[in-house]
């Protein structure tokens, strides 16, 4: 049975902590122990190799897969889970689902309703979750679509747009639920090269705006320009994390050079 961790009460929580947790598909340990703290403001960017954990982890945040020991809290919350006894019990889905809707999530593939506008995309969300009504709502996503440079396009459908212009609806509907953290799952993989520095663009305004974003990426130029620190993953496990300057450039574990060898 997972323990239930003690929480100092006049400790202030951190934006995201996550306590030893593990995770295996079969017989293959895809996280294996992982410990990380991420401090509210603060840009964390997680690197590693293909299929060494990094999207898993992401997805284990927001309990979207559940971790088979360890835990999540973001801002001091509990993930998926609530203290019982000793221990920790799963919480319902429609708890969790509210937990969710605190929490931004950008995924590889945009995930945008086809048969929605830009402008109904972004505002759906705050609806469901009865959080605006839906003038508010639409109000909103108007001015969030301001702000990734998407103000003209708030009537176009996803299939008119770029790959660029989806990823940041995208961006604009998970700051639609004015989330304390947001998640990026390789927002630019799925883009043709000259549409990535489009969407990079947004994510930096988000970084100097002080939103506490973890990012999952293998753009190394973009990381150590907006990473307040870097994590290197690898086989499950944290292998190193320090501030840009430590793990890009002075490195101390030879995987951790052997892996941007490969990639610098």
């Amino acid at each position: 049975m997972t323990t239930a961790p003690d929480i100092a009460p006049d400790a202030a929580p951190a934006a995201l902590e996550i306590h030893d947790v593990h995770k295996s598909y079969g017989a293959h340990r895809v996280l294996d122990g992982i410990d990380l703290t991420v401090r509210p403001g603060e840009v964390t960017v997680v690197l590693g190799p293909s299929g060494s954990g990094k999207s898993t982890l992401l997805r284990v945040v927001n309990h979207l897969e559940k971790p088979e020991s360890g835990h999540v809290s973001i801002g001091g919350e509990l993930i998926g889970v609530r203290r019982h006894g000793d221990g920790l019990k799963e919480l319902s889905e429609r708890a969790i689902l509210a937990q969710r809707s605190r929490i931004g999530f950008v995924f590889q593939n945009f995930n945008l309703f086809p048969h929605l506008t830009v402008l109904d995309n972004v505002a759906a969300a705050p609806v469901a979750t009865g959080k605006l009504t839906r003038q508010e709502a639409r109000q909103l996503a108007k001015e969030l679509l301001e702000r990734v440079g998407l103000g003209e396009r708030v009537g176009a459908y996803p299939r008119r747009l770029s790959g660029g212009q989806q990823q940041r609806v995208a961006i604009a509907r998970a700051l639609a639920l004015r989330p304390g953290i947001i998640l990026f799952d390789e927002p630019t993989s799925a883009l043709d090269p000259e549409l990535v520095g489009e969407v990079l663009a947004v994510i930096k305004d988000l970084a100097s705006g002080g939103t506490t974003l973890v990012i999952v990426t293998h753009e190394i130029g973009f990381a150590r320009e907006v990473a307040d620190r870097i994590v290197f993953i690898d086989g499950g496990k944290i292998v190193e994390q320090g501030p840009p300057a430590e793990v890009l450039d002075r490195p101390r574990h030879e995987r951790t050079r052997d892996f941007l060898r490969k990639v610098l």
